[in-house]
């Protein structure tokens, strides 16, 4: 039972990793700025290694923001797993009855302009600089005590495996495609993805040679 929601924990972060990996690019790539701040940050704490780790990430805070940022910006469930409510309450003058399915609308806490006043439809890690995020501000892992239990092994390693593809790489857009070209259009019901394949070019980092 123990090793059953272990397993569990692992094989349900695995396109959730994947889709936000991939959305993390996207908008880094399409947002220069992002990227060379990111960059120096990420090279700066490098210590000249080959390989980046935990150790290393922890060090570097706008890493945890562009993360954190992606979560907001392109969660991979734009509603959790339905719930059932176990006893009476109101919401908003709404009686919710025992046994009702609720439904959380993750995507639309994440985009509401009264919680997200700062650009809310915009890619903008900056926002976190200041910011100590509520735990209901935005759902990507759920809230509360039915909260996902993969949530801190699942953000590290998105911010390791993002350190390392920005440390010794820098990436570039197709010949002939700008910035503007590249389509951050979602798709799919129960995971959000991006509706047209990533295509980047990757260039070795001069100071890696």
């Amino acid at each position: 039972m123990i090793w059953s929601k272990v397993l569990n924990v692992f094989n349900g972060a695995v396109d959730t990793r994947y889709l936000t990996l991939v959305w993390a690019m996207a908008e880094i790539v399409k947002n220069p700025r992002i990227m060379h701040k990111l960059q120096a940050e990420i090279r700066s704490n490098s210590g000249q290694k080959l390989r980046l780790d935990e150790s290393d990430t922890a060090k570097m805070p706008y890493l945890k923001y562009a993360v954190k940022e992606t979560l907001r910006f392109h969660g991979p469930s734009p509603f959790l797993i339905p719930r059932n409510c176990v006893t009476h309450i109101q919401i908003g003058g709404y009686n919710i009855l025992p046994g009702t399915k609720v439904l959380i609308n993750s995507w639309g806490l994440a985009k509401d302009p009264k919680v997200w006043t700062e650009n809310v439809n915009e890619f903008y890690p900056d926002r976190f600089e200041k910011r100590v995020v509520d735990q209901f501000d935005m759902t990507p892992f759920g809230g509360g005590r039915r909260s996902c239990p993969g949530y801190n092994f699942a953000t590290s390693t998105i911010e390791v495996v993002l350190a390392n593809l920005l440390y010794t790489l820098d990436w570039k857009l197709p010949p002939g495609m700008t910035n503007e070209d590249l389509d951050t259009e979602e798709e799919g019901s129960l995971l959000v993805r991006k509706k047209t394949p990533l295509l980047l070019v990757p260039v070795k980092h001069n100071s890696q040679a």
